[in-house]
């Protein structure tokens, strides 16, 4: 496996998605997004995996009247790899597969 985990700081399930695999042994890495953002060609293997651009979004965000009042995808896709905080998180990866939010259920199937 190899996984990688987005996530914020001050994130409460970041920490949690941590504390999972790290009871469990299985190695990660760990993407602070405020430091270093996703890149375009992860941010949309992250999208096509979620099945659209609206799984990612955090709708309890205080900036997130500056992202509902554009009307192109591209743009919103561009404004929230600009601002992370307009992401749910944790993002956790492993290749091609990837959930947002604290999903112990669905990491437990990938081992």
């Amino acid at each position: 496996m190899n996984i990688q985990i987005f996530g914020k700081q001050k994130c409460f399930d970041t920490q949690k998605a941590e504390r999972w695999f790290k009871e469990r042994r299985i190695p990660y890495q760990l993407v602070r997004l405020d430091k270093y953002p996703m890149s375009r060609g992860e941010f949309d293997s992250v999208c096509r995996a979620l099945g659209g651009l609206d799984a990612l979004i955090d709708t309890g965000a205080r900036d997130i009247a500056s992202l509902q009042y554009l009307a192109l995808e591209e743009d919103k896709i561009e404004k929230l790899l600009d601002n992370p905080r307009l992401m749910r998180t944790p993002v956790v990866r492993n290749g091609r597969l990837a959930t947002v939010g604290y999903c112990p259920d669905t990491w437990a199937g990938w081992q």
